[in-house]
C-alpha cells in the first residue's frame, strides 16, 4: 500500500515548523524547524516576511520528504499586516500581532464608528492595538509614503500561501481577526474599510475561502524554491489558534488554554459571541462554526523574563505568596492596558524572590482563568464537567499546570504532541487530497493525551487578592502608576 504524505506548516512569531504526516493514520513522519528574527523596540514588533519564506524552504528541506509531499497547508500567527507593492513584493517589515503602537488608533476607530456597542454589532469584535485594521491605521498615519505604495495587504498565512500558489486568498479563521471582516456576517465590512482612518478597497484584500476550500496549486517558482513538486494542491490554511483547535478536534464547549509567548483561551461554539466589553474576539473556527477567543500579550515570555530579572530559574518559586504581580511587560489586551508595564504589589522586608516569581505565574494564569468565565457567558457555553485542554510551549511545565488547576478548579488534559498548529494544518491538506472535511480527518487521527491532572477546589483566597489589586490598579490607571 502506497503511503500518502501531506505537510502542515506553523509559521509562529519565533519560528516556522513543518510536519510531514501520513494521511491514513495521522502518524508524524518527519519534522523541520527554522527560527525567525523578530525586531522589537518599545511598542514595535516586526519581522521581514521574506524570513518566513526562507524559513519555509529550509524547514521543508530538513524533513527530507519535500518531493514526497502531496499537499500542503499553511497556518500562521494572526493579525499581522504585510504590505505589498503592485508586483506583490513587501514594502517594509510585517507588523506583528503584539505590536502596540496602534493603541490610540484602536481607541479612535471604536469611538468614530459609534462606540463599543455599535462596533460589536458591526464587526463582532472591538479592535484593539495589534489588530490588522488598527496597525494599518497606524501605518497610514506614521508612514504615508508606504501606505500610498501599498497595492495589497496580506496576513502572514495569506502571504506564504500566495507565494506558493500565486493566489491572493485567506480563510474565515484568519480574516475574523482583522477587524475589517465579520464572522457573523461572513463578509468584509464596508463601514470599516471606507472610514478615513482605514481607506481601503476590497480589491486590496484577499478573497476569503470557506473551510475545506483549495487555495490553488504550487507554482513553478515556489516549487523551485521549496523543493515541493509543482502542481500539488495547497489548502486554504488558517490562523494559528483555529489550526490548533482543528488539530485537537475539540467538541463545542471544551475550553482550551494556550501558553506561548502570548496566552489565549478559546472554545468551539455553535454561535458567535457578542461581547460588549471587548474582551472576547469573534473569531471563526476552521471547521465552519465559531471560535470565541481571549488573548493576553504576556504569558511564558513574561514569566521567563521576570525570572531572569530575579536571577532565578523559572522553577525556583516559593510554596506560597501574598505578592501580586501584574506581568504586563508588553502592554496588555486582557485587561486592555496597551501602554502598561509590569508592576509588583505587596512586597516588604521579608519578601523572597521566589514569592515574586510565583506571583508572576499567578498573574498570567489569573487573566486566562477569568477569561474562561467571560467565554462561557459569550458563547454556546462551556461544558460544566469538561477539563481544560492545555497546549502551547508552557503546557508541560508543572508550575503552569498546578497554577491553572488551583485557580480554575478544573481538571486539565495535555496533548502528547507539541505541534498542534501544524497538525491542524496537515488535516486541512489531507482533507483536500482525500476530499474529506478537515475536522473529520483530525477526529479520525485521534490525537492522544497524557495523564489527566485532577483539581480539588478553587484557590478563592488568591483569586480575590489578585482581583482586589487589579481593581485598585484600574482605579489609578490615569496616574500611570500601573498602566
Amino acid at each position: 500500500m502506497i503511503t500518502k504524505l501531506v505537510a502542515g506548516v506553523d509559521c509562529s512569531t519565533q519560528s516556522t515548523k513543518v510536519l510531514v504526516v501520513d494521511i491514513d493514520n495521522g502518524e508524524i513522519k518527519a519534522t523541520g524547524k527554522v527560527s525567525h528574527k523578530v525586531f522589537r523596540s518599545g511598542g514595535a514588533s516586526e519581522t521581514d516576511p521574506e524570513n518566513w519564506w526562507d524559513a519555509l524552504a529550509k524547514a521543508i528541506d530538513k524533513t527530507g520528504y519535500a518531493s514526497k509531499i502531496e499537499a500542503i497547508s499553511i497556518a500562521a500567527q494572526q493579525l499581522g499586516v504585510v504590505t505589498l507593492d503592485k508586483n506583490h513584493n513587501p514594502l517594509r517589515r510585517a507588523i506583528l500581532w503584539d505590536d502596540t503602537r496602534s493603541a490610540s488608533k484602536a481607541k479612535q476607530l471604536v469611538s468614530e464608528l459609534g462606540g463599543p456597542e455599535a462596533v460589536t454589532n458591526l464587526i463582532g469584535t472591538q479592535p484593539l492595538a495589534g489588530f490588522s485594521v488598527c496597525s494599518w491605521a497606524w501605518l497610514k498615519d506614521a508612514e504615508p509614503e508606504i501606505a500610498d505604495k501599498t497595492a495589497y495587504i496580506r496576513l502572514p498565512h495569506d502571504y506564504i500561501t500566495e507565494k506558493l500558489t500565486g493566489n491572493g486568498i485567506t480563510d474565515r479563521g484568519d480574516a475574523s481577526g482583522t477587524g475589517w471582516w465579520s464572522s457573523r456576517k461572513n463578509e468584509y465590512i464596508n463601514e470599516v474599510l471606507d472610514h478615513p482612518l482605514v481607506g481601503l478597497k476590497q480589491s486590496t484584500l484577499p478573497k476569503v475561502l470557506e473551510p475545506n476550500d483549495t487555495a490553488g496549486r504550487v507554482i513553478k517558482s515556489a516549487a523551485d524554491w521549496t523543493g515541493l513538486n509543482e502542481g500539488i494542491p495547497v489548502a486554504c490554511g488558517t490562523g494559528d489558534n483555529a489550526a490548533a483547535a482543528l488539530g485537537l478536534a475539540i467538541n463545542p464547549g471544551t475550553p482550551v488554554i494556550s501558553l506561548g509567548t502570548s496566552g489565549t483561551a478559546y472554545l468551539r461554539s455553535r454561535k458567535p459571541p457578542q461581547d460588549l466589553s471587548g474582551q472576547v474576539f469573534a473569531h471563526a473556527s476552521a471547521s465552519g462554526d465559531h471560535l470565541p477567543l481571549t488573548c493576553t500579550l504576556n504569558a511564558t515570555l513574561a514569566v521567563d523574563n521576570i525570572a531572569k530579572l530575579l536571577s532565578l530559574k523559572r522553577e525556583s518559586i516559593s510554596k506560597q505568596t501574598d505578592v501580586v504581580v501584574m506581568p504586563f511587560l508588553s502592554g496588555e489586551r486582557l485587561p486592555n492596558y496597551p501602554n502598561s508595564r509590569g508592576s509588583v504589589y505587596g512586597i516588604d522586608h521579608s519578601t523572597k524572590s521566589g514569592e515574586i516569581l510565583l506571583a508572576a505565574y499567578e498573574g498570567v494564569v489569573y487573566s486566562l482563568v477569568q477569561s474562561l468565565e467571560i467565554l462561557n457567558q459569550n458563547s454556546s457555553g462551556i461544558l460544566s464537567e469538561s477539563p481544560i485542554i492545555l497546549v502551547g510551549g508552557g503546557a508541560k511545565g508543572k508550575i503552569w499546570q498546578d497554577t491553572i488547576v488551583r485557580f480554575s478548579g478544573r481538571d486539565i488534559l495535555i496533548p502528547k504532541s507539541d505541534e498542534l498548529v501544524a497538525y491542524g494544518a496537515a488535516s486541512q491538506a489531507a482533507g483536500i487530497l482525500n476530499n474529506e472535511n478537515a475536522i473529520d480527518i483530525s477526529t479520525r487521527w485521534n490525537i492522544s493525551y497524557g495523564e489527566r491532572i485532577s483539581s480539588t477546589e478553587k484557590d478563592i483566597k488568591s483569586l480575590e487578592r489578585i482581583k482586589e489589586i487589579r481593581e485598585y490598579a484600574h482605579e489609578i490607571n490615569s496616574s500611570n502608576l500601573f498602566c
